[in-house]
């Protein structure tokens, strides 16, 4: 079962977001730390997902203007891969900000999964962090 927690600053919810972030990009991608960890954090809304009592999976979005809201560092974490918790984090996120435009910058193996979720890709590939990526956007009403 997925439970989703709004993880909030200072609390053990985004110490587990943060650690499963460090797991899948840092130690499996090999984005340096300094570029995993940002800024942003401060302001976004974090979501930790829990499967059957251990944390699982993380998503953070910001808002970048009124009403458009900027999804990433979506990671499930090796162990709990293949049971639905992507779309979940994806689905509770996109909830919780209740956005006009969801946007977000896709690794490139991950552009069919946003696609599925309504996502659709725009303009050329890109690198970040050494790694292809794909702009995408999903207008709030797309379902």
């Amino acid at each position: 079962m997925i439970t989703l927690i709004r993880a909030v600053h200072g609390s053990p919810e985004l110490t587990a977001c943060f650690a499963i972030r460090m797991a899948v990009f840092v130690d499996e991608q090999k984005v340096p730390a300094e570029e995993e960890m940002d800024a942003l954090d401060a302001g976004a809304l974090h979501l930790l997902a829990i499967w059957n009592g251990s944390p699982a999976g993380t998503a953070r979005a910001v808002e970048k203007t009124p009403g458009i809201w900027k999804i990433g560092r979506v990671a499930v974490a090796a162990g709990f891969r293949g049971h639905g918790i992507g779309v979940a984090l994806m689905r509770g996120i996109e909830a919780a900000c209740a956005g006009d435009v969801f946007v977000l910058d896709a690794q490139t193996h991950a552009v069919g999964f946003y696609e599925k979720l309504g996502y659709a890709a725009e303009g050329p590939k890109f690198l970040d962090a050494g790694i292809p990526h794909l702009f995408m956007r999903k207008d709030g009403s797309a379902g």
